[in-house]
């Protein structure tokens, strides 16, 4: 059932309504466990539009093995999503730095108190992102490392390929998922994939996870397949790649690939010289988890970042 969760007039006769999609089982009886997932904070974030569309089609399609309450918010920026802008249009604000809001406060401070309550209680929050259009990034899961022991062992069973508990230094208090998780309000930060696009690959593997966690949870007694084992970051450097000149940066690994330290990840080029600015290799053995997408670079650019092997640790052979 697709209900208004928050709505406000706007100039020129014109509302910002921000909808939820509850889906229900057949006979409910009060005590059921509840599932939010919320995407769309970021106007030019749409790998969770398609994770929606999917999760919602495969409840729709067995409501039987529904035995909890899955609310879907796809939108809760629409106005940055019709606009393809990443925070709120006309308000010039990111929505993700200004929770849990102020129900006194002005216009888009009270919106977002107002979603903040209709989250609350949950029993599990996934707030889904993807990148920007300059980085693509690998199924994750970002965790403050203040809230790591409850929740990294929800991020190792939600089918992402690892687990970044970040310090709580690096950590924005004015986020949802911060804001949700100080009120006791389990919340998963999901990063993946790149912005302005969708990647079907990585929308089918978080679906297969977060019906994996739901059904652990009791919310859901279908089918859910295998998930993978996750890597934890907790005792792994991550190594940043860097651009140290301007031009054209053309990759030479995969995402998701393994590298040696040394090992050349890609290049800078002068279009206008024909000649290679920078040789960018691997400051780390490890993983490949963010790779850079939109080609042109400056000094400073970020171009990747590698999660380190474990000392010791034997290089996975198989190709990706």
């Amino acid at each position: 059932m697709v209900e208004t969760v928050v709505s406000m007039e706007l100039p020129v006769d014109e509302k910002l309504t921000i909808r939820k999609n509850r889906i229900m089982p057949a006979h409910p009886t009060g005590e059921e466990k509840r599932v939010a997932i919320v995407t769309g904070t970021h106007g030019d974030e749409l790998e969770g539009q398609f994770v929606c569309y999917e999760l919602l089609r495969r409840l729709k399609a067995e409501p039987g093995y529904l035995k909890g309450i899955v609310d879907v918010y796809p939108a809760l920026n629409p106005l940055g999503i019709d606009s393809i802008t990443r925070g709120i249009p006309m308000f010039d604000l990111d929505m993700n730095r200004i929770f849990p809001g102020n129900e006194e406060g002005p216009m888009m401070e009270s919106l977002v108190y107002k979603l903040t309550e209709d989250l609350k209680g949950a029993d599990l929050c996934v707030d889904i992102h993807a990148s920007n259009i300059f980085l693509m990034e690998l199924p994750q899961v970002r965790i403050n490392e203040l809230t790591a022991e409850r929740l990294v062992p929800l991020g190792e069973k939600i089918n992402v390929d690892f687990v970044w508990v970040h310090a709580s230094s690096t950590v924005l208090e004015s986020t949802l998922a911060y804001s949700l998780n100080s009120v006791g309000t389990p919340t998963l930060v999901v990063e993946m994939g790149v912005g302005m696009r969708i990647t079907r690959d990585y929308g089918y593997q978080l679906v297969e996870g977060i019906m994996n966690v739901m059904k652990e949870m009791g919310v859901w007694e279908g089918a859910a397949g295998e998930v993978r084992k996750p890597i934890v970051s907790t005792d792994r450097a991550v190594g940043y790649l860097n651009a140290d000149r301007a031009g054209i940066y053309v990759p030479h690994v995969k995402i998701g690939g393994h590298v040696e330290e040394g090992e050349l990840l890609g290049e800078v080029l002068n279009p206008l010289t024909g000649d290679v600015e920078q040789a960018v290799t691997a400051p780390i053995s490890g993983m490949v988890f963010t790779r850079r997408e939109y080609p042109v670079v400056y000094s400073g650019s970020l171009l990747g970042r590698i999660l380190g092997s474990r000392e010791g640790e034997e290089r996975d052979n198989e190709e990706d």
